[in-house]
């Protein structure tokens, strides 16, 4: 959206480098970039010098940083452990007061506010005596812009929606949790064939199990406890996998690996922060996380270097149950990672031949990471399929395709549906005797609020919505990833993923009694939605065969790189401070419909071919 002159304040973000959190940061800057105001993230370096503010010569940088930008209104965010989040806050923050930097006593700033887990603001709040602006989660867009006095005025109309779906869905929900029958739900019948808990254990053999039993979905959670002892950590997360075991509710333990674990495995990590999650370092440790499992299966995250030699380790210390691979991701582009976006590419094709030798089945981990730094939905369903082809390509026989709901969280759930059918039709469309599709499901990651008892409901409301993509396929989707109801509160301890999980089936089973008794819509038959998903469709097949016919290569490493380079998949919210990727972060996005849409300086929406158009006629 163009940048309003008459107004005068401007907007600037940081945090510390270690938390790799950034969801939250976009939303925001996002909304007040479509309200007109002018906004700044700040980059690595000033992220690092936050991080260790006392030491010489940090301060000067995040104060350059704020004087060269002329910001006015300071946003600090920090998503792990409260102790360390307000530390690093009151740090930056008694610097600035000592510096005058704040408006009483002459400086620029009119204000500094801090959003982070529900804890932390509390701990920031006792500390500063109330005076500062807290941000625990569970507000909604309106209501964060109004919390920061942005004029109703300039506000995105699309924010005020109100949608009968959404609310509908809400109601059941609500009713759900406050009879508290997910209590009593047990666990579905997963266990009873012959290689369930062996080391020749697989997810197809359990798939083919569930199905015969009509018993899907296959549970998969993540989760990992915060310890800064690193073997007590492990020590903790042992003990968390054999009582998650011992309930039979959860049927893929999916490991909250560390940021080091997927940066510097196997590698000395003195004096190194770790940032959160299952401090992994060793085969041995692997091993005995897949031990303690057993009989549910185990997966991770790839690594954010040497993917294939990451692949193999896991495949030989998991038996991992589906290999994660983030084709653009973890890289230079989000700055998980010291990989060149091409040599990221490269390492993952070479992964993924690699893994087409075990028959494991392969997850592409992209189109949401594209939503989050500000991807229009055609582009998210575009790089759905794009990484689902290539794998097809590669040899790989059955794709896990990942479908993350509440991305960005004021996605309506009409869009939702359109947008997920769409991406699941034009992939199935790839299915043949040699390639098998299962639809993972999943809720956003910055979608539940730090009210448990809410979230709770949000759990149930988005399990339907779930459910309502393939209303008349029993065996859809095929796996649910249960994000834990804490998630905007606290990590998720056992009995917590637990709970998770018995409201995550409850829902599904009480959804669809009640879809068969004619107490809720069947939402195929839905216009609006019906109507949404044809046009997205026809915009999205078109498209990739404009991609396809000028990028002959697409399907390779230089092709994935080609496409991202010359802006064909918009980033407008990457942080790409060096500017190594212009054309990619050229285009604006905004909130159009429910949806999320690539517009013009006056935020009319652009169509995905014309911008393709224009994209070859530059390139050729």
């Amino acid at each position: 959206m163009k940048h309003n002159p008459a107004l005068k304040d401007v907007f600037g973000f940081i945090k510390p480098l270690v938390d790799v959190h950034t969801m939250g940061v976009y939303t925001m800057a996002n909304l007040l970039r479509d309200c007109g105001y002018k906004v700044y993230v700040s980059n690595d370096d000033v992220n690092e010098a936050v991080e260790q503010i006392h030491k010489i010569n940090n301060y000067s940088l995040v104060k350059s940083w704020l004087v060269r930008n002329h910001i006015t209104r300071l946003g600090f965010s920090y998503r792990l452990d409260p102790v360390e989040g307000c530390n690093y806050f009151l740090s930056l923050y008694h610097h600035l007061m000592d510096d005058n930097m704040f408006a009483d006593d002459g400086g620029q700033l009119q204000q500094i506010f801090f959003a982070g887990l529900p804890d932390t603001c509390e701990l920031v709040k006792g500390k500063t005596n109330g005076e500062i602006l807290v941000f625990p989660g569970n507000e909604s867009p309106i209501e964060s812009l109004s919390m920061l006095h942005v004029p109703k005025g300039l506000m995105p109309a699309a924010l005020n929606q109100n949608n009968p779906y959404d609310n509908m869905r809400w109601d059941f929900a609500k009713k759900l949790i406050e009879s508290e029958r997910y209590k009593l739900e047990q666990p579905l019948d997963h266990y009873g064939y012959k290689e369930c808990g062996a080391d020749n254990d697989t997810y197809v053999a359990r798939l083919k199990y569930a199905k015969e039993k009509h018993a899907l979905p296959i549970i998969r959670t993540h989760s990992g406890p915060y310890n800064p002892n690193r073997l007590e950590a492990l020590k903790e997360y042992n003990s968390w996998c054999r009582e998650l075991a011992q309930s039979r509710l959860l049927d893929v333990l999916s490991i909250g690996s560390s940021q080091l674990t997927q940066s510097n495995f196997g590698e000395n990590w003195e004096g190194k922060p770790n940032g959160g999650g299952v401090p992994v370092n060793s085969e041995m440790e692997y091993v005995a996380i897949k031990e303690n499992a057993k009989p549910m299966l185990a997966r991770t995250y790839s690594g954010t270097k040497d993917v294939p030699g990451l692949a193999k380790i896991h495949e030989r210390a998991l038996n991992i149950s589906w290999h994660a691979l983030s084709f653009w991701w973890f890289d230079e582009l989000d700055g998980r990672g010291h990989n060149s976006l091409l040599d990221n590419l490269k390492e993952h094709f070479e992964a993924v031949r690699w893994i087409v030798t075990t028959g494991k089945p392969v997850e592409p981990n992209v189109p949401h990471h594209f939503a989050f730094r500000g991807a229009d939905d055609i582009t998210y369903i575009i790089t759905g399929f794009l990484a689902a082809k290539a794998c097809k390509k590669l040899g790989v026989q059955h794709l896990i395709l990942q479908n993350m709901l509440n991305t960005p969280k004021y996605t309506t759930g009409v869009q939702d549906l359109a947008k997920g059918r769409t991406m699941l039709k034009l992939v199935r469309e790839l299915e043949d005797d040699t390639f098998h599709v299962s639809l993972q499901s999943r809720a956003g990651l910055d979608y539940f609020a730090p009210d448990l008892e809410e979230a709770k409901v949000q759990l149930a409301a988005v399990t339907c919505l779930m459910d309502d993509l393939e209303p008349d396929n029993e065996n859809s989707p095929e796996i649910i990833h249960v994000v834990n109801y804490s998630e905007a509160v606290r990590l998720a301890t056992p009995p917590i993923i637990k709970d998770s999980i018995r409201i995550t089936l409850n829902a599904l089973h009480e959804y669809r009694n009640a879809r068969m008794l004619g107490k809720i819509p069947n939402m195929k038959y839905d216009k609006e939605v019906k109507y949404r998903e044809e046009a997205l469709y026809s915009e999205a097949k078109e498209a990739i065969a404009m991609m396809e016919k000028a990028v002959p290569n697409l399907y390779t490493p230089e092709g994935f790189y080609k496409v991202f380079v010359e802006g064909f998949l918009p980033v407008p919210y990457l942080m790409d401070q060096k500017r190594k990727f212009p054309k990619a972060t050229q285009w604006h996005t905004a909130i159009k419909n429910g949806g999320i849409s690539v517009v013009d300086d006056e935020g009319k929406i652009i169509n995905t071919l014309d911008r393709y158009r224009k994209i070859i006629s530059q390139i050729h």
